[in-house]
């Protein structure tokens, strides 16, 4: 699998010697953990990923399970400012299923190329111990809250499904999309096929039937559902991240 490109963990702006150290644990980190699990990462793998001794480790990380909750609130906290900002770069009048379109994209490029750190905390979410969790659940919700809104806006305009209940329909969603960090693997196929994919199994499972006009002519979108999309926004670089 390519390495990815990495992205800042929040709250690292001093430019020392040493936040550079802390960062590149955290890089690697996320590395190991994305790839060997909870019960597979050691220390000395982290170490031997940083280039540096096992034992520096501590200086920065009271014990390993402090490094990994650090690595699984990063995780989430990173992908929820990748999406939302990608949102807002959106115009105004872009419609609602367009902006679940926008979504979709972002979470799973962020997720399977961009970075190490959000593949390690949905993958490890069921993994690791609920006492090294508060942090990361926190931001699960928060990052629930922009898909909440997302649906809640389309079933506002009459672009949802009238069948659909909202909260179950975001869970399935989130959960499909997570669930491709378990499964997709480059050498067997491209990124853009399963977003593409992705994309057009959203929206046609979300989305409202189109009303057909008297006649038989197709009704025309309406100006809410028209809107371009401006380009995403890039992930932060850097190292590694979720």
């Amino acid at each position: 699998m390519p390495k990815k490109t990495a992205s800042k963990p929040p709250a690292e702006t001093n430019d020392s010697k040493s936040a550079r150290t802390r960062e590149r644990i955290l890089d690697a980190a996320a590395h190991v953990l994305s790839r060997k699990g909870y019960a597979g990462t050691r220390l000395s793998d982290v170490a031997e990923q940083a280039q540096i001794q096992a034992p520096a480790i501590y200086y920065y990380f009271s014990s390993r399970e402090v490094l990994i909750e650090e690595v699984m609130w990063v995780g989430v906290a990173l992908m929820r400012e990748h999406v939302t900002e990608a949102l807002d770069a959106l115009p105004a009048d872009t419609g609602p299923m367009d902006r679940i379109d926008t979504a979709v994209e972002e979470h799973l490029r962020y997720q399977l190329e961009i970075s190490d750190y959000a593949t390690a905390a949905i993958r490890n979410a069921g993994q690791v111990p609920e006492d090294i969790r508060t942090r990361q659940l926190a931001e699960e919700a928060k990052y629930g809250d922009v898909w909440r809104t997302l649906i809640q806006d389309a079933q506002k305009a009459g672009e949802l499904r009238a069948d659909l209940e909202p909260r179950v329909s975001r869970m399935l969603v989130l959960g499909a999309l997570n669930w491709a960090a378990e499964w997709w693997n480059p050498r067997q196929g491209s990124l853009d096929v399963v977003v593409r994919t992705a994309k057009s199994l959203v929206r046609h499972g979300l989305g409202a039937p189109a009303v057909q006009e008297p006649g038989g002519a197709q009704p025309q979108p309406s100006a809410k559902g028209r809107g371009k999309r401006a380009p995403a926004a890039p992930g932060r670089a850097a190292g590694t991240a979720l």
